[in-house]
């Protein structure tokens, strides 16, 4: 992970800054569905996982020259250049340290964990029931962008979280969202 993108959202008077991340980062997640490699990962540089929580309004994507080159070939961000400023490829700095950037899915529907309880272990409706209750629902306290499913088009939250700094980088795979709970993102 020697170069890096950077993508800044823009001020806009009619698109709130997180609105137009939610939307760039669903375009992100085409665009990596599409390249299929899993060697492309992102960070967010103005990350906030305090109150108030935030993602901020930059996106780095991270990896080689070939794999940000064919990414950007696949033109996922039409729609989204009058809205932010894309630096070329850029050479990541020495001296630096790393981190992970991972999703969190919270367990917040009793429903859906009452199903999942169903199908692993073998239970009927009113077993599952009556082992999660209907008031089992976790906040998670995180900052998240706003996405839809291209199978059932319902919304979601997807709560992102990034880990604490080390010294060393540890390689590995990226999802189709370019996060990784063990491939580190150089962090600077």
């Amino acid at each position: 992970m020697n170069r890096y993108i950077e993508i800044q959202i823009l001020p806009d008077p009619e698109f709130a800054a997180t609105m137009l991340m939610n939307a760039l980062f669903a375009k992100l997640h085409r665009g990596l569905s599409d390249l299929g490699s899993g060697a492309v990962g992102a960070s967010f540089p103005d990350i906030a996982l305090e109150s108030p929580f935030s993602l901020g309004e930059r996106l780095r994507l991270h990896g080689d020259e070939q794999q940000l080159s064919r990414l950007m070939d696949l033109k996922w961000m039409t729609g989204m250049h009058d809205h932010t400023e894309t630096s070329g490829l850029l050479n990541v700095p020495r001296n630096i340290q790393y981190r992970t950037f991972f999703r969190v899915q919270a367990k917040s529907s009793a429903e859906r964990l009452r199903r999942r309880r169903i199908q692993r272990h073998d239970l009927d409706v009113e077993a599952a029931a009556q082992v999660i209750p209907q008031h089992v629902i976790e906040r998670l306290k995180l900052p998240y962008i706003m996405l839809a499913s291209r199978s059932t088009g319902q919304r979601f939250p997807l709560f992102v979280n990034a880990s604490d700094l080390v010294d060393a980088a540890v390689a590995g795979k990226f999802s189709a969202y370019g996060l990784s709970r063990t491939a580190t993102i150089p962090w600077f």
